[in-house]
């Protein structure tokens, strides 16, 4: 090799030289030289680098000796001078893929004195290797039924360079029925799998030739190629089918060898042969965990089959193909990755240092119940534990030291709602799977009087009937209180109100302890109609809570008072004769029956019908408003006197009733028209200020009677005087007491009146006053109409006593 050759081997080589001491043995000497290079080629010049005398070099006897492998570099002693004694593969020298570096390590030694230097050459990988496949022909049997898009694993290729100068692309051949796809293993190896882009019709191609072309990434690149043989089957059209495309399954460290990993499950839905299925592995898998895990061919089931150390290796991927067993076999694939779990194999440990119970319910929020203490003698993820309390409880916990937790209250707490809580601590690790340990404690809450009594409804409407016995039970009006023992005991008041200087307590009475309402003495509708007053319920909680309630007690009518006929009067007796002349129209006005009702006004209802009439074709009775009017008129034939008999009766249940007999008797001349009465609608004035009538009346009781004596007397001494402004008439009808009905006002000497009844005539209007107290007297008087008639000096006051 010429001196020229040599320097320019020498421009490829970097050299890094560092010293540290000129000891006995020096810092290791670095080198970096390409692979291949030519057998004298020159690596560094060592005497200069070592900075020893070129000419002692024979002398000190210095030789190169290369550590644990062939000697490929030697020293010319005459130049000092390291160069390549024979040629370097770095494939061959470092087979392993797992790095990139390649090292040959070197001892110089020179004696006198002795001396040692460590020389470390870099062997650099050169792209002198092409790829190559291992099967150098590929046959892929393919279904013509197979689907766009199917995957099909190819064997990869493998270049024994590194680096950039390892595969980096596959090229497929042209084709219109298939496609290539590449993908890149954890390590970085390229793999690729054949598309099916096109539907296959093995009867235009049963065959189909392709070209694989694996490409390196060195420069000039290097290929390999392969040839793929695609046999195109037919019918056989239904592959096996995983129930997923994949699968990621956990296995823990040291699992029993044979423990099932997963049981993989692939259908057909041919028949017969089509439809066994027969597992393997697909290229794809690697040889490593091949024979990590088993496959069963039959079922499927992955077991293990050596010891697995998550140090080693931390997950496996794998392919695995399910092909029938029909004439044509199809097969499907399914990826899996299995991972490794680290085991965790120490609970977790939790402590309970303190817990309050029981509490009382309005405990501050921020109090703490209890502190908690956790540990776990795992190391890393699986030493770290996290505690917990369920959810939705008014409880947080507060981490207070290292390990430490405090249980605090978080909200407000009701014992009315939730009587005690059952807390759970939970402690789990951060391993995986995680480990977990839990303590169950039970906290009760004390009562605190914080709730008010509660009635039912905030309103009470009572009905009671009249004439009700004393010391009925009418309600009972129970409250609710939510808190226990003495919080929850009631007690029940009337709050006193006065009613016509009556307290409510004289009328009403409760049972303090189970809030019975009894009336104490027996109501009149006609008297009194309602009550409201308020009840209060008292707990006996301290401060005691209370709440009230409002009753109205209605007081129901009955139908307990029967109707009183105040027109026509009948002095004694319950008969009236009346006179009336023969010439009277048809439609005349002949009397006007008059009855009153003191109930309510469902039983006041009064409704008149005739009991007996002596002829029904001459006389009608109007049942609303009591008129009795002729039919007809009187012939020659008609009897002078008439019996009429009326009842008069009210809409209670049972109706109660009153009749009136009357007697009317025909007459050829006419009378005087005062007594004529005509049809108007009856009229109620109605007093709602009975107090004040009652003082007035109770007051003037006296005086009214003593004017009713003088004005009686005043009419019996009187004597009727002849008309001499009105001519007698056809429609007159005159009175058996010779005193006009009409054109009268009726007066109560009792005071306690309650409405007005007004019934009009001719002449004026009939007031009377009402309900009538038994006994009662009345005066009549008369009140003129203004209708031109009015001499009213004939008329005359009469007293009217109502029948006891």
């Amino acid at each position: 090799m010429t001196r020229h050759r040599r320097q320019l081997w020498t421009g490829y080589v970097s050299v890094f030289l560092i010293f540290v001491s000129l000891n006995s043995v020096s810092a290791v000497t670095h080198y970096s030289v390409p692979e291949e290079m030519e057998e004298g080629s020159v690596v560094a010049n060592l005497a200069t680098d070592l900075r020893l005398d070129v000419k002692t070099l024979n002398e000190r006897k210095m030789r190169v000796d290369v550590v644990a492998n062939n000697k490929y570099l030697n020293i010319n002693k005459d130049t000092g001078e390291l160069f390549v004694l024979e040629r370097i593969d770095r494939e061959f020298l470092c087979p392993s893929k797992t790095t990139t570096s390649c090292f040959l390590k070197l001892d110089a030694t020179i004696e006198n004195p002795i001396r040692m230097f460590n020389i470390e050459v870099e062997i650099t990988d050169i792209n002198d290797n092409a790829p190559h496949f291992r099967r150098g022909t590929m046959h892929l049997d393919i279904s013509e039924s197979s689907p766009v898009g199917e995957r099909f694993s190819l064997n990869n290729a493998a270049d024994p360079d590194v680096g950039s100068n390892s595969v980096k692309n596959y090229h497929l051949s042209s084709s219109d029925h298939f496609a290539l796809e590449i993908q890149t293993g954890r390590d970085g190896t390229k793999f690729a799998d054949l598309i099916l882009k096109k539907a296959l019709d093995r009867e235009q191609q049963a065959v189909h030739n392709l070209i694989l072309t694996a490409v390196d990434g060195g420069v000039p690149t290097r290929t390999g190629t392969a040839s793929i043989i695609v046999r195109v089957l037919d019918v056989n059209d239904n592959a096996p089918s995983f129930d997923e495309d994949k699968y990621v399954v956990d296995v823990m460290e040291n699992s029993p060898i044979g423990s099932l990993v997963i049981k993989l499950n692939a259908t057909d839905l041919d028949e017969g042969s089509n439809s066994d299925v027969v597992y393997s592995y697909s290229l794809y898998t690697s040889e490593k965990t091949q024979n990590m895990f088993k496959l069963n061919p039959e079922n499927g089931e992955i077991r293990v089959k050596e010891m697995i150390n998550y140090e080693d290796l931390k997950s496996y991927d794998m392919e695995v193909i399910a092909s029938d067993k029909g004439p044509n076999s199809l097969s499907g694939q399914c990826k899996l990755t299995i991972q490794v779990t680290d085991m965790n194999d120490n609970h977790p440990e939790i402590s309970i240092k303190s817990f309050q119970t029981p509490i009382k319910e309005n405990v501050p929020t921020d109090t703490v119940i209890a502190v908690v203490s956790v540990s776990d003698t795992d190391s890393g993820d699986n030493g770290v534990v996290d505690l917990h309390i369920p959810d939705n409880m008014p409880f947080k916990l507060r981490e207070s030291a290292d390990n430490y937790y405090e249980l605090v209250v978080s909200e407000p707490l009701d014992r009315e709602k939730v009587p005690e809580y059952d807390i759970t601590f939970t402690v789990t690790d951060r391993g995986s799977p995680p480990l977990s340990d839990n303590e169950t404690m039970t906290l009760e809450l004390l009562d605190v009087n914080d709730n008010v009594p509660q009635f039912p409804q905030s309103f009470y409407t009572i009905r009671v009937m009249e004439n009700n016995a004393p010391g009925a039970l009418l309600s009972s009006l129970t409250a609710f209180d939510p808190d226990l023992h003495e919080n929850q005991y009631l007690v029940y008041f009337i709050l006193e109100k006065e009613i016509a200087n009556t307290s409510m307590s004289m009328l009403f009475s409760i049972n303090p302890e189970n809030g019975n309402l009894y009336a104490l003495k027996t109501f009149d509708y006609e008297i009194e109609k309602e009550f409201l007053f308020h009840i209060e319920a008292r707990d006996s909680g301290s401060p005691p809570l209370s709440s009230n309630v409002t009753v109205h007690i209605i007081i129901v009518d009955q139908n307990d008072n029967a109707p009183v006929i105040v027109s026509p009067w009948r002095v004694h007796g319950s008969v009236v004769e009346e006179k009336i002349p023969r010439s009277t129209d048809k439609g005349s006005l002949v009397a006007k029956v008059i009855a009153l009702d003191t109930d309510s006004v469902h039983n006041s209802r009064i409704t008149y019908q005739f009991l007996q009439v002596t002829d029904a074709t001459l006389f009608s009775l109007d049942q609303y408003n009591g008129e009795i009017r002729t039919m007809r008129m009187f012939s020659y034939r008609d009897p002078r006197h008439q019996r009429l008999v009326v009842v008069a009766k009210d809409n209670g249940e049972p109706a109660l009733s009153a009749t009136v007999t009357i007697k009317l008797s025909t007459v050829e001349t006419a009378v005087k028209a005062y007594s004529d009465m005509t049809e108007v609608p009856l009229e109620y004035d109605i007093f709602s200020d009975l107090n004040l009538y009652l003082v007035i009346g109770l007051g003037s009781v006296s005086f009214l009677l003593l004017i009713t004596i003088l004005v009686t007397i005043v009419l019996k001494c009187q004597k009727p005087k002849p008309s001499k402004v009105a001519p007698p008439c056809r429609n007159s009808v005159i009175s058996e007491r010779n005193s006009t009905i009409a054109d009268s006002t009726l007066v109560s000497n009792d005071a306690y009146w309650y409405s007005l009844f007004l019934a009009e005539t001719r002449k004026g209007k009939l007031v009377v006053r009402q309900p009538v107290p038994k006994g009662s007297r009345y005066i009549v008087s008369s009140i003129p109409r203004g209708t031109g008639q009015t001499d009213t000096s004939d008329s005359a006051a009469s007293t009217l006593q109502y029948p006891k």
